[in-house]
């Protein structure tokens, strides 16, 4: 069954699309199949999977507002080896024209119900606000991956973005929980960074990935090349701290440490 996965956090600049670039392209490593629905209007997940975001005959608005199914806009990223439901400034309109539509909260959700069948990982990389963008998100999700900093507004981001979960729980999606808090940007040689990390652990227990996405001038090279960390840089630390998400996610998912052995090796190659 189909895992799918919000990548949301309200602060923006924290990761969010560096993240749904890079743990697909280490779960496609891992052979696992992977759907990366871009719902953010700047587009940046699109562009940073090599797909030219000014030149789409289909993109996630025309999914959202019912003019396509979901499998006619979907795009295949040679690069990354995933595919990608495309996004760029026309999904601003949608955000206006979604409001006046029936079940405007649940477009996303019956979108995928056609597609996740072809896939074991769907993640959406949602914009940096809680609008009708990101409500959708979080009612097609089962989990929520979060990005953060390890900085002190970031915990105060947290909180308000706690908040919204329980209110999208009690209203839209009862089902749906946080998957993981994954820290970016990480310098352990920070003492701010590892006072918000204790912190994280306390409050949160195991829903903190161990692994953690450090600063790396490769993974921010990366986008501008229309690449994942791993096509670009495979020795990088970013690259390499992106395989040690995706292994965990599998473990934590499916129980399979095999395949995260199978994916380190790439690096190795």
């Amino acid at each position: 069954m189909s895992q799918i996965f919000a990548i949301t956090n309200q602060k923006g600049g924290v990761g969010k699309t560096t993240t749904a670039i890079n743990l697909p392209a280490s779960l496609v490593a891992m052979k696992r199949r992977v759907l990366v629905v871009d719902l953010d209007p700047q587009g940046n997940a699109t562009m940073g999977s090599g797909i030219d975001k000014s030149d789409l005959n289909l993109s996630a608005y025309d999914v959202l507002t019912g003019k396509c199914d979901c499998n006619e806009a979907i795009l295949h990223s040679e690069e990354a080896g995933y595919d990608v439901l495309p996004a760029n400034g026309d999904l601003t309109a949608a955000e206006v024209e979604l409001i006046e539509l029936k079940m405007k909260e649940h477009r996303l959700q019956y979108a995928l119900a056609e597609v996740k069948k072809n896939y074991d990982y769907i993640f959406i990389d949602c914009p940096p606000s809680l609008n009708m963008l990101t409500v959708n998100a979080l009612c097609a999700a089962q989990k929520i991956l979060i990005p953060m900093q390890c900085e002190y507004y970031a915990l105060e981001g947290l909180a308000a973005l706690l908040d919204t979960i329980s209110r999208i729980q009690k209203v839209i999606n009862p089902s749906l929980e946080v998957g993981g808090l994954l820290r970016t940007m990480y310098d352990p040689r920070n003492s701010l960074t590892n006072d918000v990390s204790e912190q994280l652990f306390e409050h949160f227990g195991d829903k903190v990935f161990s692994a953690v996405i450090p600063r790396n001038v490769r993974l921010a090279e990366a986008p501008s090349y229309g690449l994942p960390a791993l096509v670009y840089d495979r020795q990088s630390s970013g690259a390499k701290a992106y395989l040690a998400l995706a292994g965990e996610l599998v473990r934590r998912v499916e129980g399979d440490k095999a395949s995260t052995d199978t994916a380190l090796e790439t690096v190795k190659q």
